[in-house]
């Protein structure tokens, strides 16, 4: 009999996340599934969970949005355990990456209890006082990451009215940075905007910043966005849903399975977490991850 743990972020999914966790268990309990639900309400406290489920369950599932399965993920990985998503978040970018589709829990649960499990790459970043995080989507640095720094700030407006705000006020006052990237001992210096080091491609609720990347690749993708007007800024930006704005001439996209990060004042976020500032050192570890997905 196969065994899940659902370690549910109860806020998420606007407070339906409990819910949907409860109906995927009785639909993987109906497929002959032991299941075990645990509602965590602090990061430390889900890690925790997470990592105590990894002992006895086959599958351990985040049931929320990306930071919830960002958050599970520390506890999980290096375990022999596999991750699962019951996407109950805003964007839900790790999910659509793994396959699992969009829809109600019983779709999502039968897809879980259906797919096989595979393994994956997952990346770990570590900042200059040692401390590190994995990831398995997307971290990124400059102007997407100084809007979340700037938005976690405000306390009004609240939802997505916060990152309109916040975004409005990162274009007046944001210009590139001066960035030192090294990626397999080869050095690159310029100016950037924006620098993203994709696992996976999707951040962002759909935005494909990374097309390229493929989370069984062994390599880390990087997309890098040079000095531009902010006229050209907002231009390019909204082609990241298509993954287009690689086309751009001030775009730039390098690959490597090491990456080391430097800009003055910068804040690295991954999978839309906090990570810390810069400098950071990014490596991918390949096929470390056990997860259950419907992967092409």
């Amino acid at each position: 009999m196969t065994s899940a743990a659902l370690i549910v972020n109860p806020r998420a999914g606007k407070g339906r996340a409990a819910d949907q966790a409860a109906v995927c268990a009785r639909v993987l309990s109906d497929r002959g599934w032991h299941t075990r639900v645990t509602l965590c309400h602090s990061v430390s406290e889900t890690i925790e969970s997470a990592r105590a489920a990894a002992e006895f369950a086959d599958v351990v599932i985040a049931c929320g949005g990306d930071g919830t399965v960002n958050t599970v993920l520390q506890g999980v990985v290096g375990t022999s355990s596999a991750l699962g998503v019951l996407p109950c978040g805003t964007g839900n970018d790790i999910a659509s990456t793994l396959g699992m589709p969009k829809g109600n829990a019983e779709l999502i649960a039968a897809t879980l209890a259906s797919s096989p499990i595979v393994a994956v790459d997952v990346a770990r970043v570590t900042t200059a006082d040692g401390t590190s995080r994995w990831f398995l989507g997307v971290l990124s640095s400059g102007f997407d990451s100084n809007v979340n720094e700037r938005a976690n700030s405000i306390r009004w407006p609240r939802g997505t009215a916060r990152y309109i705000t916040a975004m409005l006020a990162e274009l007046r006052t944001f210009t590139a940075r001066p960035y030192s990237i090294i990626i397999d001992g080869d050095v690159h210096e310029g100016p950037g905007i924006l620098v993203s080091v994709g696992n996976g491609p999707r951040y962002g609720g759909g935005m494909r910043i990374c097309p390229s990347a493929d989370i069984r690749d062994g390599q880390l993708d990087l997309t890098w966005l040079g000095d531009v007007s902010k006229a050209t800024l907002l231009k390019v930006f909204p082609r990241v849903y298509a993954g287009t704005h690689v086309t751009h001439s001030r775009v730039s996209t390098l690959r490597g399975k090491q990456i080391q990060m430097a800009a003055p004042g910068q804040i690295a976020y991954a999978d839309g977490e906090r990570v810390g500032p810069l400098p950071i050192s990014i490596e991918v570890h390949p096929a470390a991850l056990k997860v259950t997905a419907a992967l092409a």
